[in-house]
């Protein structure tokens, strides 16, 4: 596996751990190594847990790449979109252990899991693209508007409100929030707990549940391929 993302596979579960400098950032090598280290999961048939470095999930995109032409700033978000569809269609559970701040991309993660654990704290979640001067892509607005509350979807999208770990669960991007020292035991035991569900029927309803939303991505992947471009 890749120095980005470590995996450890042990009794079912496989931890995905974002390892890529001081704000995670998500770069086209980390979404590489993203997607190889599902692809070992599915193989392994685990349950995922994906978390970050204490204190951060993720910043968001690499600025380096976004700022380095036009062209990459479309491929990298096109392999972030493509990435959030995967984890959303993933057939099994998708664990995220947010372990502090997870803002944009980072926040999207947490918006393409089954269930999202974050850690109590001066934490920010949330999606802040309109603040630093980036028109909201197709894929973002969707996925927010599925996954967010309705009183929280134009705060978040429109007006680039960030949200504290308590309030970012009643806004839809955390499940639960727990102290930082009980997140890796949180974690686990979520995952114990999916793994008595049964996979074919959970794989099953996951990609009936989401059918439409899937069949939305994949158009607003195109969409932001043009409009971007």
């Amino acid at each position: 596996m890749s120095e980005l993302i470590s995996y450890q596979f042990e009794d079912g579960i496989a931890t995905l751990t974002l390892n890529n400098g001081k704000v995670n950032a998500i770069s086209p090598a980390v979404i590489e190594a993203f997607n190889q280290a599902l692809d070992q999961a599915e193989k392994d048939r685990a349950i995922v847990i994906v978390t970050g470095q204490p204190g951060i999930l993720s910043g968001g995109y690499d600025l380096k790449v976004m700022t380095s032409g036009p062209e990459n700033a479309v491929n990298l978000v096109a392999a972030g979109s493509t990435l959030a569809r995967r984890m959303l269609s993933h057939p099994f559970p998708v664990i995220v252990a947010c372990t502090g701040h997870a803002v944009a991309k980072g926040a999207f993660i947490l918006l393409s899991a089954d269930y999202r654990i974050g850690v109590d704290g001066p934490f920010q979640i949330g999606l802040n693209e309109v603040a630093i001067g980036m028109t909201m892509h197709h894929v973002g607005i969707e996925l927010a508007r599925d996954r967010l509350r309705r009183s929280a979807f134009t705060r978040s999208v429109v007006n680039a409100e960030m949200f504290n770990p308590r309030d970012a669960v009643d806004a839809g991007f955390l499940d639960k929030v727990v102290p930082a020292e009980q997140l890796q035991a949180a974690a686990l035991e979520a995952a114990q707990h999916l793994k008595k569900l049964n996979m074919t029927a959970h794989r099953n309803t996951k990609l009936k549940v989401r059918k439409q939303l899937l069949e939305t991505l994949d158009k607003s992947i195109e969409l932001d391929r043009n409009h971007l471009a």
